[in-house]
Formats: structure tokens, sequence, C-alpha cells
């Protein structure tokens, strides 16, 4: 068998459905599929049995152990030469085992990665929550299936290794946030080769509104300095920009606030405060208006543009927040993994 296809999944039925239901739509028909519910209160168990006769699909029920035990627990199981692991938020187009089928016909791979795309049937907060985990201007454009020069870390919403690779390193870590970079990190330093297949991308809907987008986004701040600390050298500078971004953000707004209040406390110096308060607003104002016209333009709607602003700063803001807390607690304070964010990493 060449491709067994790992989703976790917790609490999610809706969600399993319409993957699953994509999955009946590959042009390649060489793979199993491999659920695991993560301990879920709502089993998505009778969506399996429904596609049981489209597919070759194995269910398994286990106590609640996290995402990446959930995907160890899959490919203990699995009989393919490639295990595929999604999320099970995500939706798959008709050509993309195909895509990956292609890709390795042509070159080996020892681990492999794809991008993702929103569907035209995502809300617009969903689009714009897309756009800014894809856009250039937010995270390089990476995540949008653009090439870049260093190494290529596949992340766990569409991932691909061989079989035998994954048991060799153990699979994932009991990491609760950040797992799929760890492993990223420990195949390039096992001495094997990740790949990115840009032809091999996803509809991923991500979070569906902006409140559980920036715990995520804070979590995966968090997770970039626990990453730090386990591998020592693979933080760049490039992950400290969401945390500049948001002290230099915050320090405009602080030096605009107190050039207001000094108008009325000052007012022979009325214009010198006036154009103290204006100025830092320039940068972000125009940060802002980059965003609209951008997301305006790849998603043809002013109103997605306006909501892409929000997910931007959102995006920074609660990465960023996440860095600087972690750095705080983990570096300056010297606490472990666990009990500097007892309550909210591990929730």
């Amino acid at each position: 068998m060449r491709f067994s296809i790992i989703i976790p999944v917790f609490n999610r039925p809706d969600e399993v459905e319409e993957l699953l239901q994509s999955l009946t739509a590959q042009t390649v028909s060489d793979f199993e599929v491999i659920v695991v519910e993560d301990g879920s209160s709502i089993p998505c168990k009778e969506v399996c049995e429904h596609f049981s006769d489209s597919l070759d699909l194995h269910y398994y029920n286990k106590k609640n152990s996290g995402p990446g035990q959930s995907r160890n627990f899959g490919a203990e199981r699995s009989k393919g030469e490639y295990l595929i692991i999604l999320d099970s938020d995500v939706v798959l187009p008709e050509g993309y085992l195909a895509a990956i089928e292609s890709e390795l016909d042509a070159t080996n791979a020892d681990a492999f990665g794809g991008p993702d795309r929103a569907h035209s049937s995502f809300t617009d907060v969903q689009k714009a929550i897309s756009y800014s985990m894809t856009s250039f201007f937010t995270t390089g454009g990476i995540r949008g299936g653009k090439k870049k020069l260093d190494k290529f870390y596949p992340r766990s919403f569409n991932m691909g290794i061989r079989r035998d690779i994954f048991l060799r390193l153990g699979g994932f870590s009991k990491m609760r946030f950040g797992e799929d970079i760890d492993f990223s990190i420990r195949i390039f330093k096992a001495g094997y080769t990740c790949r990115l297949f840009p032809t091999a991308w996803v509809w991923h809907k991500r979070r569906t509104d902006f409140r559980k987008f920036f715990r995520q986004v804070f979590n995966s701040g968090i997770a970039r300095i626990n990453l730090h600390k386990k591998h020592p050298g693979s933080l760049k500078l490039v992950h400290a920009m969401p945390a500049v971004f948001t002290i230099g953000v915050t320090a405009l707004v602080l030096v605009s606030a107190v050039a207001r209040a000094l108008m009325h406390y000052d007012p022979a110096h009325f214009n010198r405060w006036y154009l103290l308060c204006a100025i830092p607003w320039i940068p972000i104002l125009a940060f802002a208006l980059l965003i609209i016209i951008d997301a305006s333009i790849r998603n043809r709607s002013l109103k997605i543009g306006f909501l892409s602003v929000a997910a931007a700063f959102i995006q920074l803001f609660g990465y960023g927040s996440g860095f600087i807390a972690a750095w705080w607690r983990r570096c300056v304070r010297g606490k472990d993994e666990f009990n500097a964010f007892e309550k909210t990493f591990y929730d």
C-alpha cells in the first residue's frame, strides 16, 4: 500500500465528514484512512461507518492524549509506505494524492508537506484568517506555498513522511503545541530531508472566529520559545518579528496617547503635541492599507480586505504576545515547559 492517511480528531464529526467525503473523490486509490478519536465527547464513529463501503477506513477510539500521540497511535497501526498526516479541519481537492504521487515519482522524499488555501464556501472571517496565515506581509508567504531559501519544515495539517522513518524517530513528542515543528527539526537532525510540494495543497478551515484564532497563534508563540529551549539554534530572527511588531505598535500607540494628553495640559505647544499624536499612526495605517489592498485583490472582496486587517493584527499580536510571555517565563525566570504555562499551554 502506498499511503496511510492519519487523521486525529477531537469533537469534530462534521469536519471529519467533509474530509472523508473529499477522500472518496481522489483520483488515486492506493491508500487507507486511519481515524483516531482522541477521547472525544462528541464522537465521529457513525460518520466513519457511513464511509466504510467507499474507503479502506479504520476507526479507533482512545483516551485523550493530544494530537501528537494520537498520530503516533495511528502510525503504529498503519500499513502504507508513506504516512500522510492531516488535521480534521482540512478538505482535499480531488487531485491532492495525485499531486503527491507525481512529486514522489519524480524525486523520492523522506518527508514532505504542502500549503493551504481558503475554499469558496468558507466564511469571510475564515478567508481573512487564511489570508493572514498565508500572506507574504504576515508570514513571508511560505504557508501559501512559496519556495524559500532555507529548510522547509512540514506542519501537521498537511504532512507526509516515510513510515519507516516515522517509526525509527519515534513519531511526535508529547509537546502539546509545536510538536510538528519539533518533529521536523528531528527529521533534519537525523540526516533526512523535507521537501515542499507546492501542488499538494489543501483547503484549511483553521479557526472559525477571531477569539479562537488569537488563542491558536498565542500558543504558537509559546511553542516557538519551547522549541528554542528544546532545540538550541532553531530560533531565527524571523521568528521574533511578530514580537517586534507587537512591541513597536504598542509603543507607537502609547506615544500617541501621551501626546494627546499633553495637548490638553500644555496648550501653549498644542501644534507640537498634535503632530506627535498623529505621526505614530502613519506606519500603522500604512500597514493596514497595504493589507486591505492586497487581501481585497486576492479575495475579490473589500469586506474580506477589512477583515484581513483584523486577522493580521490578531495574528501578529497573538503570536508576539505568546512569544514574549514564554521568553519571560522560560528564558528569564527559568521555568520548565509545563510549569510556565500549566493553564494555557496544556489546556
